[in-house]
């Protein structure tokens, strides 16, 4: 059994804020999936909103941070994936709606 759901990890998640829109990273549908084992190592899969994004690995640091955060989490795994390919239809309708999508 995980340690945590997955809910509860994207919970984490979204105190993480995208400096660049200010909205928070899983409203913005970028965090792909998270998991944890029952030892409390966590991974997450997540994507940003363009490879040349110049705050990548400061946003990748707070996703890990902000995952670490959760009482017992042990190693967090953050991959980074270009597959699919995020766009604004993944995210919220609060978000499409304020970014004019």
């Amino acid at each position: 059994m995980a340690m945590y759901t997955k809910e509860e990890i994207f919970l984490a998640i979204s105190t993480v804020i995208d400096p660049e829109v200010g909205f928070n990273l899983v409203e913005m549908g970028l965090i792909y999936d998270a998991s944890s084992d029952d030892a409390g190592n966590v991974k997450v899969t997540m994507t940003l909103s363009t490879r040349a994004c110049p705050l990548h690995q400061m946003i990748i640091q707070w996703v890990k941070e902000a995952v670490e955060k959760l009482p017992d989490a042990k190693e967090v795994d953050i991959e980074v994936v270009w597959e699919p390919v995020w766009n604004i239809t993944m995210a919220d309708d609060n978000v499409k709606k304020a970014l004019g999508a």
